[in-house]
């Protein structure tokens, strides 16, 4: 496999705190526009151009997007950030928590993308891909990283290790309690035993980005068509991505919450629920303790389910998921969502909002049914993604994220 180094774009030291923000995806407008509010220098101005406008704008319009390629040069000019000086690996570390994860920033190959040794476990939708590759194209850079995995080796592992230490570029911590720490490696023989080190590796995994990586591969086919004499070597050749050890990273749980009970009384539903779970009252709080038990609040009181024999098949990765479990035995034939991606009944939560969430969203009154998972292992992803298959909605969710703005591949 293909690992590059490249000269980022990136922020001074001083700089960092400010610039680097959250990615693109995972903000909505409305919180975007507020972090700029305070921040002129903040990096949504350039990954969510449409807050450079006082009203909401058109994310595919490319006058939207010529604002974010222009702050992007902005602050450069202003001295706020710079390109690297020659080709360079930027070792990654992030500590949250009790949890830390160390990793490399590099560019990596839209061709063994397309060949599939990049492989994927989710669907990308066409709007979103169009969106974001029009942005590639229109900004001429790659602004948020693709969060890559590979299995871990330990030789590998050491090579990236040994350079996380020692006085390191970037070191601050954001508005989440995650620390990202930054070591800048442009030594080259260090820099070819990485390189050569990956040459080995069979496939890499995208843990999180799917839309990112797609689009940068689009635009990537876009440019080869305007340069027919291309030689492979051109930036936009290679997409930016973070790549981490798949045994030091961490998923957490997806969990999902339900506005009604689909013409059901509370007896009734938890009677048809019985039909396919074991259906157990619990007093207090109940957060899943493993595969295969699955929290479910009601009417201020928790239920602990457990899949009954036969509701599902432990030899397919896919069915034998907790989410396909709950799609499948539950949340289809009971309460009529048979498409958890375009339902809007459902909504899905993520685990770093905690299980208290869930009960705020279901005392609340917005919502009548939440259903607490136990996070989808990374072992899982891997077989999925190594069976060629396509994990449900909202399967994992992967933290800390990645921040945008740290380092910039420029096209």
């Amino acid at each position: 496999m293909i690992v590059r180094p490249f000269k980022a774009l990136r922020p001074t030291k001083d700089m960092v705190s400010k610039i680097a923000a959250k990615p693109y995806d995972v903000v909505t407008e409305e919180q975007a526009r507020e972090v700029a509010k305070n921040n002129p220098y903040t990096f949504y101005k350039v990954s969510r151009p449409e807050i450079n406008f006082e009203h909401s704008a058109d994310t595919h319009d490319p006058k939207v997007l010529e604002t974010g390629r222009k702050h992007l040069e902005w602050l450069k000019e202003q001295g706020f950030m710079f390109v690297e000086d020659k080709p360079a690996f930027y070792i990654y570390q992030q500590q949250w928590r009790d949890h830390v994860q160390t990793g490399i920033f590099a560019t990596f190959s839209v061709d063994e993308y397309i060949e599939n040794k990049i492989k994927k476990h989710e669907l990308t939708r066409k709007d979103k891909e169009d969106e974001r590759a029009l942005h590639v194209k229109v900004v001429k850079a790659h602004t948020g990283p693709v969060f890559l995995m590979y299995k871990s080796q330990p030789e590998i592992d050491h090579l990236i290790m040994k350079h996380a230490t020692g006085e390191p570029e970037y070191d601050y911590t954001d508005e989440s309690g995650v620390r990202h720490i930054v070591w800048v490696l442009k030594d080259e023989n260090e820099i070819n035993k990485i390189a050569e080190a990956f040459k080995n590796v069979e496939a890499f995994y995208i843990a999180d980005g799917h839309h990112r990586a797609a689009a940068a591969v689009r635009a990537a086919i876009d440019f080869r068509n305007e340069n027919p004499n291309y030689t492979g070597e051109e930036e936009f050749n290679y997409f930016l991505a973070a790549l981490f050890p798949h045994n030091q990273l961490k998923i957490l749980d997806y969990n999902r919450v339900v506005k009604d009970l689909n013409g059901n009384s509370e007896e009734e539903f938890i009677k048809k629920v019985s039909e396919k779970f074991d259906v157990t009252p619990i007093d207090g709080v109940y957060k899943p303790e493993s595969k295969h038990t699955i929290g479910m609040y009601l009417n201020k009181k928790w239920y602990k389910l457990v899949p009954k024999t036969g509701t599902y098949d432990e030899n397919d990765v896919i069915a034998s998921l907790d989410v396909s479990i709950l799609q499948n035995n539950l949340l289809a034939p009971i309460l009529g969502i048979e498409n958890p991606r375009t339902d809007k009944r459902i909504d899905f939560v993520g685990g770093i909002l905690g299980i208290e969430e869930l009960i705020r969203l279901v005392d609340s009154g917005s919502f009548k049914v939440a259903f607490a998972m136990y996070p989808t292992s990374i072992d899982d992803l891997l077989k999925v993604s190594d069976e060629g298959k396509i994990m449900p909605p909202k399967s994992t969710w992967f933290e800390p994220k990645l921040k945008s703005g740290i380092v910039v591949h420029l096209i």
